[in-house]
């Protein structure tokens, strides 16, 4: 993956306002796309963290089109289909050029489970384009291959990594890879041939599950993969496979660098699937940022924002201010405000549960 000396967004004139863009746009893999180093993560959109009224959702994408962000990804499973409506509805509602934005969705999971069938998966761009109000979406992505169907029984992994590797993933993951190679991709190929998606993409939780796909299909078929809660303070394992990745081409986005609310003052919600120990020690480092008059929410952002590698940095946000905050931290890394003295301090705290991950996947 060539990657391009990160760009700002020149001073345009928009309907949504008037204001020099800074952001950097980085490129995604080979794809010749940009995006903004601060990606719009939708799925709040979709209520799934509260209520937005369609007034807070329209002021927010705005908000974000006018400070510079380009990249603005949702799901049908986000809300049951509700963010992908009102994601739709707010970037009509603001007017943003179809060609000054890169929309990325998602397929094979929803409200009533997973499908990654060909048929399922090729119905469901239909209706997230009408949702959307789209003729075609940049990227479509398989969502969370590692649930899967299960078509055969993988006994050997290809190029395994290391016994050592602090992945914690569930064995049979590898076992859900067949019906993704071998039915969901090829339909998304066509989807492609027929000009409703641009790139294709494919995320999940275990980082295994990456190469393993990546190893078995043509060059050039996956373009972009989307890894979530593995670059940020208490855990960069996503790092040790960022060379892979641009070995081959492929864009990295990287998504939830406050860990799903780990890495928040308030902490995560009670269904959030790390150990005691885990949240207990993200906790002791919030209190400490606090008592020390920082945010470890935004000491969090502008950590993952760091690292050049990756294209952007996706999070979710549901407000102005949000946004706002999250342009702030991107702004304050470039110029070069990046809390490492505190941030050493925090890294101390987290050492004995470092890369400490949970299962996820059948």
């Amino acid at each position: 993956m060539s990657q391009s000396k990160p760009q700002k967004h020149p001073t345009t004139n928009s309907p949504t306002g008037e204001m020099e863009k800074t952001l950097e746009l980085r490129s995604l893999g080979n794809t010749g796309l940009k995006l903004s180093c601060v990606g719009f993560g939708a799925s709040p959109l979709g209520s799934v963290f509260g209520p937005v009224s369609d007034e807070e959702a329209i002021a927010t994408v705005r908000e974000a089109f006018r400070l510079g962000i380009n990249f603005f990804d949702t799901s049908p499973y986000y809300g049951g289909t509700l963010s992908e409506k009102v994601l739709g509805n707010a970037l009509k509602a603001v007017g943003v050029p179809r060609d000054k934005i890169i929309v990325s969705t998602k397929c094979g999971r929803y409200k009533e489970g997973f499908d990654f069938s060909a048929a399922r998966v090729t119905k469901s761009i239909d209706e997230s384009l009408q949702r959307l109000q789209l003729d075609y979406v940049d990227i479509l992505q398989c969502h969370d291959i590692e649930f899967g169907s299960l078509d055969q029984v993988l006994n050997q992994l290809h190029k395994p990594f290391p016994s050592s590797t602090p992945y914690i993933t569930h064995p049979s993951i590898y076992q859900s890879s067949s019906q993704i190679i071998n039915e969901t991709i090829p339909a998304l190929q066509k989807l492609k041939q027929s000009g409703k998606i641009r790139f294709i993409g494919i995320t999940g939780l275990p980082l295994q599950i990456f190469s393993y796909v990546l190893d078995r299909v043509p060059p050039g078929t996956i373009d972009v993969i989307l890894s979530y809660c593995h670059y940020g303070i208490n855990d960069t394992t996503l790092k040790d496979l960022l060379p892979y990745l641009k070995s081959k081409g492929v864009g990295v986005i990287s998504a939830s660098p406050l860990s799903m609310g780990l890495l928040t003052e308030n902490g995560p919600p009670d269904w959030h699937p790390a150990s005691p120990q885990l949240k207990a020690a993200c906790q002791n480092a919030a209190d400490f940022c606090k008592k020390k008059g920082k945010d470890i929410s935004k000491i969090a952002m502008k950590y993952s924002l760091c690292n050049e590698d990756i294209s952007t940095v996706l999070v979710g946000m549901k407000s102005v201010q949000q946004v706002q905050v999250n342009v702030e931290a991107a702004m304050e890394v470039v110029n070069g405000e990046k809390d490492e003295e505190i941030l050493v301090e925090v890294e101390e705290i987290l050492k004995p549960v470092k890369n400490q991950t949970w299962l996820s996947g059948i």
